[in-house]
């Protein structure tokens, strides 16, 4: 008991929060404790706009004292969420600072949840120092930390974790499905569906909890625990199936990697340059020109994309050029999207010889690209048969693969020529020329799809995963999960405790960690005591 209410204690400690009251019942077996409101915080205030000159600059506080540094710089508290016209004086000198659009935001309607204000003024460096120096004058201002509205907004139950996270996305958003994406978490997508399971796991321990205590004196229904197995293997099943989601909100946030591979002077930095319509890389016809990989970010229809150009691909002795190519096998391996640039020239005929699949397979395995993109298909066909290297190119799984194949100088085919290598490849090769543009538009048309094949649609897909955080707590809730249904027959009491580790889990995610509601839930469910 006191090893409990020592951990209670600590629980208090760490999160700000005093417990005001504690209550003991008869057999000493549970506590009830209830929460007085957070350590009162100072009132904080910070530029929230950007840095520099602009037209407008928003100075935000935050904090009971918000009302207070109104009535010092404005001389009173304007009506709550109305923009008034005031004059902002210096409360030291009573010098006029600016004349200012000021917002008040009484709590807990705010984003912070308690008392907000704004100030809208001038947005000239001076002004913005003059009216920060002032606050910063008054008794129990404090100037913010990163991120401290946020943190308040949470703490104060406005925000959940996954809610501020997609906040935080949002403001980064480069792209347009960064922000589709981000506002939608921000709107509260994974909270909803996080939320949702740890419920159901909440009421299956409950009546699982319940089962323990009760099944000898009470009438417990007898298939309690069927109906528990059948509700957690539904949460279960739902919860392996967001995972398996190719990591495509990943991707999204932090931009798909993609590589462009080929043996030297195949026009490799030509489709670098056409990608970003700039000079990024040195184009030259000696071979060997590209040494290190070449990064550069891009947005391709809306999606964030990172795309490297890198050494070309082929037996050396130049020491230098030998660490180039090894770098560029490294990032090919890590790549989500391998661009594989072709000379028509050099390939063309074989192209229009042989079976498309065969061939491809054959290069990549040449060109030791079949190691580094396919170890995660040869992990996955672990038998003896299918070790090597002439695994086929059609047995590979799709997801653990994404080549882009581009044939380059296809300008110096004839026209019969094209069509009849087309047929070998079934469309899925791009034909370009990048020293007279051929083909290039398709070209990007096809990738712009392969992109967003990678990362999905944020508006009409199922909510992704964004975070690595996410997936390890999931992970974990999924294997106490499955622990549970290994456990159930053999020892109730342990598979309880699975479960409980599991609805945890799901609580660290969104920031909600309680013991309260499976009380809560015994009580509505099974009416002890009648």
């Amino acid at each position: 008991m006191f090893a409990r209410l020592n951990v209670l204690r600590q629980y208090c400690l760490l999160s700000g929060r005093t417990a005001n009251f504690f209550q003991w019942t008869k057999d000493s077996t549970q506590i009830k404790y209830f929460f007085s409101s957070s350590v009162p915080h100072s009132t904080i205030f910070a530029l929230s706009s950007g840095a520099g000159k602009c037209g407008v600059a928003v100075i935000r506080l935050s904090g009971s004292k918000s009302s207070y540094a109104l009535k010092q710089l404005c001389g009173k508290v304007t009506k709550p969420r109305t923009a008034s016209l005031c004059k902002l004086m210096n409360p030291q000198t009573q010098e006029l600072l600016d004349r200012a659009l000021v917002l008040w935001f009484p709590g807990p309607k705010s984003f912070t949840g308690e008392d907000c204000a704004e100030l809208h003024i001038h947005g000239g460096p001076a002004v913005v120092s003059a009216v920060l120096t002032a606050l910063g004058s008054l008794s129990g201002l404090t100037p913010a930390l990163p991120g401290e509205f946020s943190k308040r907004a949470f703490a104060n139950g406005k925000l959940d974790l996954t809610e501020v996270e997609g906040l935080g996305d949002l403001i980064h958003a480069e792209t347009e499905a960064q922000r589709k994406q981000a506002l939608r978490q921000m709107e509260g997508d994974l909270n909803q569906l996080y939320t949702g399971w740890r419920t159901g796991l909440i009421k299956s321990l409950a009546n699982v909890e319940a089962f323990i205590d009760f099944s000898e004196e009470e009438n417990i229904e007898d298939d309690v625990i069927e109906l528990v197995t059948t509700s957690v293997m539904k949460i279960q099943t739902e919860m392996e199936a967001h995972l398996r989601d190719s990591r495509k909100g990943e991707r999204l946030r932090d931009g798909v990697h993609a590589v462009i591979l080929g043996e030297p002077n195949v026009g490799k930095s030509s489709l670098l340059n056409f990608l970003c319509q700039r000079p990024a890389a040195i184009v030259s016809p000696l071979a060997g020109t590209t040494r290190d990989v070449v990064e550069t970010a891009l947005n391709i229809a809306g999606y964030p994309v990172l795309i490297s150009d890198t050494a070309g691909l082929r037996e050396s002795c130049d020491v230098i050029e030998k660490e180039g190519i090894s770098r560029a096998l490294d990032r090919a391996e890590k790549a989500d999207l391998k661009i594989l640039v072709l000379d028509f020239e050099v390939h063309g005929a074989n192209l229009s010889n042989v079976d498309f699949p065969t061939f491809l397979s054959s290069y990549l395995s040449d060109m030791r690209l079949y190691q580094n993109n396919f170890r995660e298909a040869d992990s996955v066909h672990d038998s003896p048969s299918n070790s090597d290297q002439s695994l086929s190119f059609d047995q590979v799984p799709e997801d653990s693969w994404e080549v882009l194949v581009v044939v380059n100088k296809s300008d110096l085919a004839r026209v019969s020529d094209l069509k009849q290598v087309s047929q070998h490849a079934s469309g899925s090769v791009c034909f370009v020329s990048c020293k007279t543009g051929q083909g290039l538009d398709r070209f990007l048309h096809v990738l712009a799809g392969r992109i967003k094949d990678l990362c999905g649609d944020p508006l009409t897909s199922s909510s992704s995963l964004t975070q690595t955080r996410h997936r390890h707590h999931l992970s974990r809730c999924k294997q106490h999960l499955e622990d549970f249904h290994n456990l159930l027959s053999y020892d109730v009491v342990i598979a309880a405790e699975k479960l409980r580790r599991a609805t945890r889990e799901l609580a660290l995610i969104t920031g909600a960690v309680s013991t309260e509601d499976v009380l809560d839930v015994i009580f509505r469910d099974f009416c002890i005591g009648k």
